[in-house]
């Protein structure tokens, strides 16, 4: 019986697993592990390539594009072990950072836990957050208002909603799903991943129960190297690090799965509260941009107000159903 079970999700990134799943044979490990690939309808010979290399893989096919949740909770169901690793494909492993990690965790308080992931040059990733409450984090990616809402947090000493970059121990509310270590018991009490979510907020509202059967941590003298948002910008024909392109299908996304979130964590008055604010700042961007060029530099465009204003009316529509709380599949693609 494998004493860890590392779950990959698939979705046309071939080359990517290849060198990740690599990274962790390179290792110079002595535990016992099992890696699981859900392959998300991926049609482009991805598992020849992948098992041609790696045999031992346990390849499982989702015959759909059933995203982050859905694909990973079949890996859950499907994995041998009392300890899993959802680890995205985007990911290089060094310096035995997997069994390390494991080392640490296995026979700790934690439940959860995650490590710091890093930049391919070194630089820190965001890798554990704090939960705000209402989800008002969500809004400071928007372009004007965002920057105000900034200021005045600053001005009274807001705590920051994450952890820039890890020491030691730190207790998080809720880790990155690029590295999410849990214990299966800790599983079987809060429940297996949302599968309203396709992609985005998963792992916050995951973590939302698991912190209720225990604590979450992030190991930060652990580090695994992450290309962020290598698949998904491919996936949406998006560009950009992390959440701040809010004016494409990816933002679309994004904006909508955090709203679901907030819906299903803190109730429906902030998911109210936080719509009105993203549609408050629809007539705040075009008369930002028009400002803006005028008399500043033209870091927006009145195309990308535009799209954003686009991606708000869809979620608008979408909103009875969200409120309602029923079940429903928020995929964009």
């Amino acid at each position: 019986m494998p004493e860890l079970s590392i779950i990959i999700i698939n979705y046309k990134s071939a080359q990517l697993i290849c060198d990740c799943v690599q990274s962790i044979y390179a290792q110079n490990s002595s535990f016992n592990f099992e890696i699981i690939v859900l392959d998300n309808d991926s049609k482009d010979g991805s598992k020849k390539k992948i098992l041609g290399l790696f045999p031992n893989i346990i390849w499982i096919e989702m015959n759909y594009n059933s995203g982050f949740a859905r694909a990973n909770n079949e890996g859950i169901k499907k994995s041998n072990s009392n300890v899993v690793l959802l680890l995205n494909a985007d990911t290089i492993v060094e310096n035995n950072a997997i069994e390390k990690c494991f080392n640490n965790f296995q026979f700790s308080e934690y439940v959860g836990c995650g490590v710091q992931l890093l930049n391919p040059d070194g630089s820190p990733q965001i890798s554990g957050n704090y939960a705000m409450k209402g989800g008002l984090n969500y809004l400071l990616p928007l372009p004007f208002l965002g920057n105000l809402l900034k200021s005045f947090a600053n001005s009274l000493n807001v705590k920051k909603p994450n952890v820039p970059e890890a020491s030691g121990v730190v207790e998080v509310d809720w880790i990155n799903g690029a590295f999410l270590m849990v214990k299966k018991p800790a599983i079987q009490k809060a429940g297996l991943m949302d599968e309203d979510f396709f992609l985005y907020a998963e792992e916050a509202e995951w973590c939302s129960r698991l912190k209720k059967v225990g604590k979450l941590c992030i190991f930060g003298d652990i580090h695994i190297i992450h290309l962020q948002g290598e698949t998904s910008n491919e996936t949406f024909a998006s560009s950009g690090k992390g959440y701040m392109n809010l004016f494409d299908r990816k933002g679309l996304q994004i904006m909508l799965s955090n709203l679901v979130r907030i819906r299903k964590e803190f109730g429906i008055g902030w998911f109210i509260f936080i719509l009105l604010v993203y549609t408050f700042e629809i007539p705040v961007f075009f008369i930002g941009v028009l400002i803006s060029k005028i008399f500043f530099s033209n870091k927006y465009s009145f195309t990308a107000a535009k799209n954003y204003a686009i991606n708000v009316f869809k979620i608008i529509r979408l909103s009875p159903t969200i409120i309602n709380a029923r079940p429903h599949f928020y995929k964009v693609l």
